[in-house]
């Protein structure tokens, strides 16, 4: 017949009790330091100092404010347009009558008919008086010499007026051709401009914006900062004391053992042959 007995069992591992000492000087400064881990004077100041700066609020929002609307208007690039195609009018009203002039006809030039007669009064009087001299004016040679001296003379005269008055015309057609193109493209500029200024200006917008927030924004994360400061300080003394605190370890436990009646009976008879004193054995010869 067999029997069970029952075994209690207890250990413990302390493998940093050789460094016992300087874990309880750093146990101990950790103390303090958790009480001490919210925010220092000097931290509180400096919030308190930025809380100070935000609650007087960005000092350049009105003017990104008044710098955004300005460019969402335009920023002023059209100003001048006025200006541009007043001057173009201008030009085209004084250039025009020549511009828009085909009568090439250099006798209707002003001041080339007198010019012409103070010419072939002067052709006349040199060609005749040589005749008269001689005795032969009036005569057919006379005639004829005189015709085609005012012909040599006044021709060029003509022809040169005639290519003159068309060069004049072609050149102010040109001219006013050219400063059509010159107007078109300084409007044309201007417009893109105020479109590039509208564009920036949405940008800006934004930046207003960002300015109008910028008291409450900051605050925000002042608030935050405060919260974060004292927590990532026990942070960090968590750090080092959780890992000190884990060092080591305990057990306990019970285990049990079935034995036979055979072992019970020798393991009664050993505890009584433990209990009987023994006498001395002695020998005889």
């Amino acid at each position: 017949m067999g029997g069970t007995s029952t075994t209690s069992q207890q250990s413990s591992t302390e493998p940093w009790k050789a460094a016992q000492p300087a874990l309880d000087s750093i146990l101990g400064q950790l103390s303090p330091l958790i009480s001490n881990s919210g925010l220092s004077g000097t931290s509180s100041n400096a919030i308190n100092q930025l809380e100070n700066n935000a609650q007087a609020g960005n000092p350049y929002t009105g003017a990104i404010q008044g710098f955004a609307s300005n460019l969402l208007s335009g920023g002023g690039a059209t100003n001048q347009n006025g200006a541009i195609s007043s001057a173009y009018n201008q030009y085209q009203q004084q250039t025009n009558p020549l511009a828009s002039n085909t009568d090439y006809n250099p006798m209707n030039t002003p001041g080339l008919a007198d010019s012409l007669k103070t010419l072939g009064s002067d052709i006349t009087g040199q060609i005749n008086g040589q005749f008269a001299s001689a005795g032969r004016d009036m005569s057919g040679m006379n005639t004829q010499t005189l015709a085609r001296g005012l012909t040599q003379g006044l021709a060029p005269v003509l022809t040169a007026q005639y290519n003159q008055n068309i060069q004049n015309q072609q050149g102010a057609a040109n001219n006013l051709y050219n400063a059509g193109n010159a107007t078109a493209a300084a409007l044309n500029g201007t417009n893109q401009q105020s479109l590039i200024n509208q564009g920036n200006g949405v940008t800006g917008a934004q930046a207003a914006l960002d300015a109008q927030n910028y008291t409450p924004t900051q605050l925000l994360n002042l608030e935050q900062q405060k919260q974060q400061i004292p927590a990532q300080n026990l942070g960090l003394l968590t750090n080092i004391g959780v890992p000190i605190a884990g060092l080591g370890s305990q057990s306990q436990g019970t285990s049990t053992s079935q034995m036979s009646g055979a072992q019970q009976f020798a393991m009664i008879m050993n505890g009584i042959g433990n209990l009987i004193p023994k006498s001395p054995v002695s020998f005889k010869f």
